[in-house]
């Protein structure tokens, strides 16, 4: 029987996408476990749906801490307690450290509600539609210390309609995240990808070539 890989998640919010990675985890064949949801914010209402799954929960307020340098630190110690293999942020709203991503360099991933390299940072539902693009959609990349530069492993497009709000179209990115973000993870998890010299590698059987990833156009 395989050992399952033990995942920690960072949240700031409700956590959706972390809801998305629990579910997935439950199948007994997904190679990864989440064993513990951080929070840097007491409020958040995705510890209680970790909590109510079972899974360990923690609150570290970077308010309390003197320096951003410091609060990594702590987050490293807790992730660290959890004997994690790789870190998943969902929706967490802070700047790691260099540092930090460092020490997780190839082990910690993210999502984002824009297709990579366009729209990097915040409101990128607005940004997409006062660019006048037909497509929009999210990113699973490797974190690196640059904010959201890190290289994409898996890509999903969505079409812009006419009359979009801003809120339709996050809802309509969303659904394409949760599928999404599951299947990056399991890939990291069983080896298939990896970050090697900047650049995420495929991998396959050993004297086969990788499978293609195929991700679904909404």
């Amino acid at each position: 029987m395989k050992v399952r890989k033990r995942v920690a998640i960072l949240i700031s919010g409700r956590g959706s996408n972390m809801t998305a990675l629990i579910e997935a985890a439950k199948a007994p064949d997904f190679p990864a476990e989440i064993v513990g949801v951080l929070s840097n914010k007491a409020d958040a209402k995705g510890l209680e749906t970790a909590a109510a799954s079972g899974i360990a929960t923690a609150v570290r307020s970077h308010r309390d801490y003197a320096s951003r340098e410091a609060f990594d630190a702590e987050l490293d110690a807790v992730l660290r307690g959890w004997e994690a293999d790789f870190v998943a942020l969902a929706g967490f709203m802070r700047l790691l450290t260099p540092e930090f991503t460092e020490k997780w360099l190839g082990r910690m991933i993210n999502i984002h509600p824009a297709l990579l390299p366009s729209f990097k940072g915040l409101h990128t539902h607005e940004q997409a539609l006062a660019a006048g693009v037909p497509l929009h959609g999210c990113t699973v990349h490797f974190v690196t210390p640059g904010m959201d530069e890190g290289p994409a492993i898996a890509q999903a497009a969505v079409p812009v309609l006419p009359g979009d709000t801003p809120d339709d179209l996050a809802a309509r990115v969303l659904v394409a995240e949760h599928a999404i973000y599951p299947r990056a993870l399991a890939a990291l998890a069983e080896g298939r990808i990896a970050l090697e010299d900047g650049k995420v590698v495929h991998k396959g059987a050993a004297g086969t070539p990788p499978a293609p990833f195929a991700w679904p156009l909404y």
